[in-house]
Order: C-alpha cells, then sequence, then structure tokens
C-alpha cells in the first residue's frame, strides 16, 4: 500500500454527548479511508475508555489500509478527556502524529 503524505491526510473527530466518532480523510482525494466510532463498536467502560478503543480500532483500521502518518484534527475540541484518549488510543494502535 502506498503512504499518504503527511497534510493530505487528517484525522477528524465528532464528539457528542453519548458517543465519539473518528476518520481519516484523504483531502487530497475528498475520500474517507477509515472510520470507526463508539456507536458501532459499542465498548464497555467510561466514555474516556471508550473513546480509547476508537482511537486504537481506527488505528488498526488505518495501518491496514497503509496510513501510517495523520494530522489530528481534533476541530474545536480541546485535547482533553475523551479527545486526548482517542489521540492516545491511535498513537498505541501504530498511527503518527
Amino acid at each position: 500500500a502506498k503512504q499518504h503524505q503527511l497534510r493530505a491526510v487528517r484525522l477528524a473527530v465528532h464528539r457528542t454527548n453519548q458517543h465519539i466518532y473518528a476518520q481519516i480523510i484523504d483531502s487530497s482525494k475528498g475520500v474517507t479511508v477509515v472510520e470507526a466510532n463508539s456507536k458501532v463498536l459499542n465498548p464497555s467502560g467510561k466514555k474516556s475508555e471508550q473513546a480509547k478503543e476508537v482511537g486504537k480500532a481506527l488505528a488498526s483500521k488505518a495501518v491496514a489500509a497503509g496510513v501510517s502518518k495523520v494530522y489530528f484534527d481534533r476541530g474545536s475540541y480541546r485535547y482533553h478527556g475523551r479527545i486526548k484518549a482517542l489521540a492516545e488510543g491511535a498513537r498505541e494502535g501504530g498511527l503518527v502524529f
């Protein structure tokens, strides 16, 4: 699988009161490479633990798709709590950002 450029591929995060969603988007092509969310995965535990599991799942899918370096796009969310947990999970899963 070919490697993507750093800036062209971003990990976008969206958070609601109940769930957290993350997707890796190739901005140069305008396509979603992989996505994961707590609604489908349905992990147990606290919301921050769920976010970490979503991050790990997203990272494993991304590595399988040939993406290892991403730009972390947290939107308007502070790097704190569930957003931070998701980022840590993604890093543990093998993503670099």
